[in-house]
């Protein structure tokens, strides 16, 4: 008979293990870059995006209006520290905005 181990896991402990073994963590990231550019950027700058997407630890961010994409580039780095702050970890490194 194999012996019952008393060990207690947190419910989130255990999602990141079956997201882990189910490869779904790559996912679950895109959702999370999505949502979280919505809440930090705010409806303004959420309308004139056309598509974010995380490809590794670059977050790429297409948008409609040029004079946006101009006014957000000087603003890089901040945007990057907010996003992973938002977040809780380090998945962006660089931001693209085409």
């Amino acid at each position: 008979m194999v012996k019952r181990q008393n060990e207690f896991h947190s419910i989130q402990e255990l999602m990141k293990d079956v997201m882990k073994e189910n490869k779904l963590t790559k996912g679950m990231n895109q959702l999370s870059v999505k949502e979280a550019w919505s809440k930090l950027m705010g409806a303004g700058v959420v309308s004139y995006t056309n598509k974010v997407e995380l490809n590794g630890k670059t977050l790429v961010v297409n948008l409609k209006s040029s004079v946006l994409r101009e006014e957000l580039s000087y603003g890089k780095e901040k945007i990057i520290k907010m996003m992973n702050d938002e977040l809780g970890e380090k998945l962006i490194s660089k931001l693209i905005l085409s």
